[in-house]
């Protein structure tokens, strides 16, 4: 029996662009004081990186897939297959890196291997969605002689930022003054720039301030005024809006916003023409309004959300979707009077007419630092298996 620990080093986030690094330690639990003739043998091992595309079969026509003969293993094979037993299609996948072969272990003794790998720019971001979803994983695969293939699996999320695979950093890094005292890899020394740079190009994207002002109004006139102060946030952030109702001409009696995503499927992998758009609501307020000058609320966008992509079956973009009540009547007539003496008593109708109305405002949510989204994760950071 051989123990099996994959360790991703930094958490299961990360930018796309970014190196991925996860220790492989191989173990015989067995006690040292055993018999050598307890020794474990493994033929070899190997890892790799792969995007699993998983679609509903009622609402997506998958393209067709090349690879999906290549699912199934014979039990005894010894090609290393990481998507095998999976359902969906392998769209993305890095080229597999040998770990070992023939590594003898006595009882006692572990080793541990690195695995070090550069997630591809041009993949999507992980996503788990309605109608697809975008599942990373990196998968060890590990065999002893005659003996079928064991398959241990690290999922992990990847997000991706536009704009960061057409940066070029300076060559000319050479000439600065360096520390030869510390010794630092160049492949980790370009992902932390990678990491800094998308850190300050979100910050720069996400701190620009501009008041705009909408006007409500419907057909009868207008309701009042809504201001935000930015449309762009990166996941994480609050979105906040304030409302303002004492210029309104109808009073408004309620409303309510929705911090929601659209995720819409491209009009040629549609299995149905014209097929309705899949909502899903993040947060949401709501709030009795009657006589209120001024309101505002608070929306937090989940680290655990997916920003607004675009792929060739699929694209995901963020909105507030907000509703309003409003009066079919005058301010006035909205409470009665409910006694003739001295002290009056003033108490809301029974009934009155009313209008529904509903407005969308398009937002922008961008990705965040990878490490504050490993916080949250649902994916663990440490994975095993016995073989």
């Amino acid at each position: 029996m051989i123990e099996v620990l994959a360790k991703l080093g930094r958490g299961p986030v990360f930018l796309a662009g970014e190196v991925l690094e996860c220790v492989i330690t191989f173990t015989n639990p067995l006690s040292a004081s055993s018999t050598s003739a307890s020794s474990e043998m493994l033929a070899w091992a190997s890892a790799q990186i792969h995007c699993q595309f998983h679609a509903s079969e009622n609402r997506v026509a998958l393209p067709p897939s090349d690879g999906s003969k290549h699912d199934v293993q014979a039990e005894n094979e010894t090609v290393f297959v990481p998507n095998r037993g999976e359902r969906g299609q392998c769209i993305l996948s890095t080229p597999p890196k040998i770990l070992f072969c023939d590594l003898r272990l006595d009882p006692g003794e572990s080793k541990s291997y690195s695995y070090c790998e550069t997630l591809p720019v041009d993949g999507p971001p992980s996503f788990r969605g309605q109608s697809v979803k975008y599942v990373y994983k990196l998968t060890i695969g590990c065999q002893r002689v005659n003996s079928p293939i064991k398959l241990l699996r690290v999922p992990f999320r990847v997000l991706v930022l536009h704009g960061l695979k057409d940066y070029q950093f300076p060559q000319d890094e050479a000439v600065a003054p360096s520390n030869p005292f510390l010794e630092e890899e160049e492949g980790l020394k370009k992902d932390s720039r990678l990491a800094d740079l998308a850190t300050e190009l979100l910050m720069v994207a996400t701190s620009r301030r501009s008041l705009h002002v909408y006007n409500i109004s419907n057909t009868r006139g207008k309701v009042g005024t809504f201001c935000i102060f930015k449309t762009v946030y990166k996941i994480g952030e609050d979105v906040i809006g304030t409302f303002n109702f004492s210029e309104g001409d109808i009073p408004c009696l309620q409303f309510s916003v929705s911090l929601q995503t659209e995720e819409s499927i491209q009009e040629e992998f549609q299995r149905r023409r014209g097929q309705p758009v899949s909502f899903t609501v993040h947060a949401r307020h709501q709030e009795s309004c009657l006589h209120t000058a001024q309101s505002s609320f608070s929306l937090p966008i989940p680290l655990s959300s997916t920003p607004g992509f675009t792929t060739n079956i699929v694209s995901l973009k963020w909105r507030l979707h907000f509703e309003f009540v409003t009066s079919g009547e005058s301010a006035g007539t909205c409470l009665v009077r409910g006694s003739q003496s001295e002290a009056v008593t003033w108490t809301g109708v029974e009934q009155m007419e009313v209008d529904t109305f509903s407005w969308d405002l398009p937002i922008k949510v961008l990705p965040t630092n990878p490490i504050l989204a490993s916080y949250v994760s649902q994916f663990s950071s440490t994975n095993s298996i016995t073989i």
